[in-house]
């Protein structure tokens, strides 16, 4: 396995390469086309005083959010709740419902054609609310650190600038940080402005009974290296 020092080296003469052509068109292109030119096969590699890092990749100035982890709220029937009062008929005209949206500490989102709930902050919790104030479901600190922490523990983090797309598109990849630690109350500074959002992707099974397709916290990619309490950019 290859050491930290020549990792970085690499990433270095990657850097003076300037852009390369992607070894795989789509969305998945830029992280092929990393571990091709360092020759890893899996994305964990060697980091400093022999802890492992997870290898991610992202291009710069990317409106596609990157999931974060993903958690269902709490308490156990919150799901049920909001699919209840919030839910609308699935496309699929199966008999069924669904509730999709996007939602955010700065506006209500939109649902039926008038305000339905939005992210409120509290000091060692996060809730869905509606405009009177009524809760339908929370995440506690400890939930969202252990999410977190398991999900994305320690990241070295590629970012390049592209140009072209499909099986044209080049990466530049010409900067890199070293991720580790959780930082709580930068996660929720990131929430409180809107740069961190939950995606709700609640449908139903086939009895009815609730299923959550994955209830997301998602972040803007530029922006992950803030959730981070220990940021250290290495190129």
């Amino acid at each position: 396995m290859i050491g930290y020092a020549a990792l970085v080296q690499d990433l270095k003469r990657l850097k003076d390469l300037g852009y390369i052509k992607t070894h795989r068109a789509g969305n998945t292109g830029i992280g092929k086309t990393l571990e091709d030119e360092l020759k890893i096969k899996e994305n964990n590699v060697p980091g400093p005083n022999g802890l492992m890092l997870e290898l991610k990749s992202t291009r710069k100035h990317t409106k596609s959010l990157l999931t974060l982890f993903t958690k269902s709220p709490l308490p156990p029937k919150a799901n049920s709740l909001l699919l209840k009062q919030f839910g609308y008929p699935s496309a699929k005209g199966n008999n069924k419902k669904k509730l999709h949206s996007t939602v955010n500490a700065v506006d209500f989102n939109n649902l039926k054609g008038k305000p339905g709930f939005k992210i409120k902050i509290s000091t060692n919790k996060i809730e869905l609310v509606t405009p009177d104030g009524k809760s339908f479901g929370y995440w506690d600190k400890n939930t969202l650190r252990e999410s977190f922490e398991r999900k994305l523990p320690r990241l070295m983090y590629v970012k390049a600038d592209v140009n072209g797309d499909g099986k044209q598109e080049m990466f530049w990849f010409n900067e890199t940080w070293l991720l580790n630690g959780f930082d709580f109350e930068n996660f929720l500074n990131l929430l409180k402005e809107g740069t961190i959002m939950v995606d709700i992707r609640i449908g139903q099974y086939s009895n009815g009974r609730t299923h959550d397709h994955g209830t997301a916290f998602r972040v803007l990619p530029d922006k992950l290296e803030l959730c981070f309490s220990h940021r250290k950019q290495i190129m």
